[in-house]
């Protein structure tokens, strides 16, 4: 079996494997592991090599510190809100497919938990095949806290876990809930002591990891290809809308909000 080593070190991510298990962890505690373009860049550097290595059997995805993901960098946001639609329809476009670029690799995908998972950062995580989850762990999908539509095909991958219902409520409302509920609506497969999330993981992993490598690949492709048939349109769909709220002054309002702690107050522009 051929081995690929990462070429270089990264600045935004961390990469280590475990026997035939690879750990990928974000690695901006300092921004609760805000996903930024530099950082898609370099998740997407990684599958490129990792698409190479005969020897990964499972890909477990966590984030350092105290969080799983905050979502996209706030800053990132502001910049967007000064460029033309056009402009950002294309690089959210990119930065999606940076980051949903691990569905690329053949091997299932296995999103631990470890603390607050919002926004893109949870979009990543139900990007994933299986999900461990902190009961604990801050979740949500506030995109309209900041007047955005969602991105990262947070509606297609929801869908297909918690059903039209609970998907319409989680993205019209933005609400947080926790782990524990996150489980009990089928978003989660376990949740579990927030000491415990990374082990549980690696647990699973090791058991999937000795199963026969060739079943496990085709019925994780199989089971991607239910999601992904059209989740091209619907990232490209997510990325116009996306671009027409940048362009609104309510966008700018939503990251005041966020970062003075208090409630938004829209103005409908």
């Amino acid at each position: 079996m051929e081995q690929v080593s990462p070429p270089r070190h990264y600045h935004t991510i961390l990469f280590r494997k475990e026997g035939t298990i690879g750990v990928l962890t974000l690695d901006r505690p300092e921004k609760l592991n805000a996903m930024s373009p530099e950082m898609g860049r370099e998740v997407a550097e990684l599958v490129t090599h990792l698409e190479r290595d005969s020897s990964l059997r499972i890909l477990v995805i966590t984030g350092a510190g105290k969080a799983f993901s905050a979502g996209g960098d706030l800053d990132l946001i502001l910049e967007n809100s000064q460029r033309r639609p056009d402009e950002n329809t294309a690089d959210m476009l990119r930065f999606y497919r940076a980051f949903l670029g691990i569905r690329q690799l053949p091997v299932p995908l296995i999103a631990a938990i470890n603390g607050a998972a919002v926004g893109a950062g949870l979009c990543l995580a139900l990007a994933c095949d299986l999900r461990i989850c902190s009961q604990s762990a801050q979740l949500g999908l506030p995109f309209v806290n900041l007047n955005l539509h969602p991105g990262m095909g947070a509606e297609s991958f929801l869908m297909g876990l918690v059903g039209p219902a609970c998907t319409a409520e989680l993205l019209l409302t933005g609400r947080t809930f926790l782990g524990e509920e996150a489980k009990r609506m089928g978003l989660v497969n376990r949740a579990v002591a927030p000491a415990d999330v990374l082990s549980c993981a690696l647990e699973l992993g090791r058991e999937i990891a000795s199963k026969g490598p060739l079943a496990v690949q085709q019925i994780v492709q199989t089971l991607r290809a239910l999601t992904d048939s059209r989740l091209s349109e619907l990232l490209n769909r997510e990325a116009s809308a996306q671009a027409l709220g940048f362009a609104t002054k309510d966008v700018l309002e939503g990251v005041r909000a966020v970062r003075e702690r208090r409630a938004p107050r829209f103005c409908g522009h």
